[in-house]
């Protein structure tokens, strides 16, 4: 059994949001995105399907050029190579799940570029 805190350690960067992989299993890896009132990660695709779990805040999340805003507890997932952006509208932890075939490091790398 593998555990892990979405608040233990929870750190928010100034510059930009901060990434950390929580969990990294047989079949996912799950990632935390703690991100600023007004912190952006912009648009970008993932080879593989995600989920998003909004587990504090609110945040704006662009697909296809069209926005929805996310709340506390909503859950989304998304199909691979969908270009996607997202937009803290208050303080924000996201909880992303990826494939097992996608990288942490593809993250991070967004979250460096926005």
């Amino acid at each position: 059994m593998k555990t892990a805190s979405l608040l233990k350690d929870l750190e928010y960067n100034d510059e930009k949001p901060a990434v950390k992989v929580l969990l990294d299993t047989d079949s996912s890896r799950e990632i935390r995105i703690a991100m600023k009132k007004g912190q952006v990660m912009k648009e970008h695709k993932t080879p593989y399907p995600i989920v998003v779990e909004l587990f504090e805040g609110a945040i704006n999340f662009g697909v296809n050029g069209e926005v929805h805003t996310i709340h506390k507890g909503d859950l989304l997932s998304l199909e691979g190579d969908i270009p996607h952006d997202l937009k803290a509208e208050e303080d924000s932890i996201v909880r992303l799940t990826l494939s097992k075939s996608d990288t942490a490091e593809r993250v991070k790398g967004v979250a460096e570029d926005s």
